[in-house]
């Protein structure tokens, strides 16, 4: 309603400026009009000054002869003025104008606009934005409403042995900064988020004003995989604490993107990750999930951009192909083998694309290691939990190696 309220009156205004623009010759005519008057009065005050005696006769015959033949003048300008200039043109084209704005706009806006939209002004907005990271939910209770985690069926029992030892050594050894952070990698590799954050917690205590940037992103990380992809006011807090030491840590960055995404400013979230998509080496673990959901912040924020195009993957050089083609089967198969663990240890200690890692479980599927492609697999959903699109590629690749559905 408040586009039609603005809309009617602006149109008519324009409408009503351009119309007077065109009657510029009648704009001549009333000025001389004008003129006649002010002649025609001066000629009544040469009368009143000559009754009064204020001029001589002599000089009230001559200002009547001259205001009377400016009179004249002004009179014979203004009659040919009325002559030449159609009858009143400014009011048709003023009407042709009216309904050329008021149409064109209503087209315009129905192409382009949301006419049943209710309006949203800025400030408006941004108040539902202010209130939904003032409402959020806690990490608490994120994780009470998902429940108890589910733990990597596929784990090795030799790994999970060893795991609950390092629980219980540790009850007796709080100060133990080494053996948390081991507790904390490795119960998040379990999917054990909940007590990977509480490990990872504990070693930030252990540190105090020792801690680095990587340790709150790490503690943020868990934070937001524990609930899901949620980035929690805990989550926030980890964040921030983390751009304080250093305003270029790229899991910070990434996530506090996504806090935004998801508190309605797609605006900043697109400012923070285009920026850094652009600053980033292609095989940056963020950037896969950047790039699932960049172009979807950007249009939330009115924005108009093209996704750049995704960078070549990693793979066997010319020479490498070159080389295999000479190799026995057997030598091939250890080829592969050494590339597919030089790729598997990237990811695990680097990260890596989504591509990357479904070309792994794709790979790791033709070599019959059903089991590791199923470990990747689960693995890679806790990665890109915050990335659907990342998580649909990879799962194409996890179901034809058969650990999908």
């Amino acid at each position: 309603m408040s586009f039609w309220i603005l809309s009617i009156p602006l149109a008519a205004l324009v409408a009503l400026t351009l119309a007077l623009a065109s009657r510029r010759g009648g704009g001549v005519a009333n000025t001389q009009n004008r003129d006649i008057e002010v002649y025609r009065q001066q000629l009544a005050e040469v009368e009143s000054d000559l009754q009064r005696g204020v001029i001589s006769a002599e000089d009230g015959e001559r200002l009547r002869l001259e205001v009377s033949r400016r009179l004249l003048d002004a009179d014979k300008s203004a009659s040919d003025a009325g002559s030449q200039a159609p009858a009143r043109p400014g009011y048709m084209l003023g009407a042709l104008i009216a309904v050329a704005v008021f149409g064109g706009a209503i087209w315009i806006y129905s192409q382009l606009g949301a006419p049943d939209y209710p309006d949203q002004p800025l400030k408006t907005r941004l108040e539902v934005a202010q209130n939904l990271m003032g409402t959020r939910p806690s990490q608490d209770e994120i994780e009470g409403d998902l429940g108890t985690p589910e733990i990597n069926p596929n784990a090795d029992p030799k790994h999970l042995e060893l795991l609950e030892k390092l629980r219980v050594a540790l009850q007796d050894r709080p100060d133990d900064l080494q053996g948390f952070a081991l507790l904390a990698r490795n119960e998040a590799q379990l999917g054990n988020f909940v007590a990977a954050h509480k490990a990872q917690g504990r070693v930030l205590e252990i540190l105090g004003n020792q801690a680095s940037a990587s340790d709150y992103a790490d503690y943020a990380d868990i934070l937001i995989l524990a609930a899901n992809g949620y980035v929690s006011p805990e989550a926030e807090t980890a964040l921030t604490s983390a751009l304080q030491r250093d305003p270029e840590n790229g899991t910070a960055l990434y996530y506090s993107g996504l806090m935004f995404a998801q508190n309605a400013r797609a605006d900043i979230a697109f400012d923070i990750w285009r920026k850094l998509l652009q600053d980033s080496p292609p095989d940056a673990p963020w950037v896969a999930p950047i790039r699932a959901q960049i172009t979807i912040a950007a249009a939330d924020a009115g924005v108009t951009y093209e996704l750049p195009e995704a960078p070549a993957l990693r793979g066997p050089t010319a020479g490498d192909v070159a080389a295999a083609s000479d190799l026995s089967e057997a030598e091939r198969d250890e080829m592969i083998r050494g590339m597919v663990e030089q790729l598997s240890d990237r990811l695990a200690n680097e990260g890596g694309s989504a591509q990357e890692w479904a070309r792994l479980i794709r790979t790791l599927g033709i070599l019959g290691e059903v089991d590791r492609a199923r470990a990747i697999w689960a693995e890679a959903q806790q990665v890109f939990a915050a990335a659907p699109e990342a998580i649909d590629e990879i799962r194409a690749a996890a179901k034809s190696a058969g650990v999908a559905q």
